[in-house]
């Protein structure tokens, strides 16, 4: 897994990341699918289900959400580093 920010927390290393690939695989959407539900660009689309992006702008965590129907929770987590 590829992510963008790694901490130290309670003795474990956690990481941030999108679960926009997770989403879109358990959907069975592609890229295209989610440019035209979101409205958020292919490039953008491409690099956050990758997890290899270091940030993300509210207005696409709001694109994604509404064209989705997620929410933010459910787009990004906080969770153990398993490398």
């Amino acid at each position: 897994m590829s992510t963008c920010c790694a901490y130290f927390f309670g003795g474990v290393f956690m990481v941030v990341r999108c679960r926009l690939g997770d989403i879109m695989k358990q959907r069975g959407l592609t890229n295209k699918d989610v440019v035209e539900l979101t409205g958020v660009s292919r490039n953008t689309i491409t690099s956050l289900a990758a997890n290899a992006t270091k940030r993300i702008d509210y207005d696409t965590i709001e694109g994604l959400c509404k064209g989705l129907g997620i929410t933010p929770g459910e787009l990004i987590e906080f969770a153990p580093d398993n490398q």
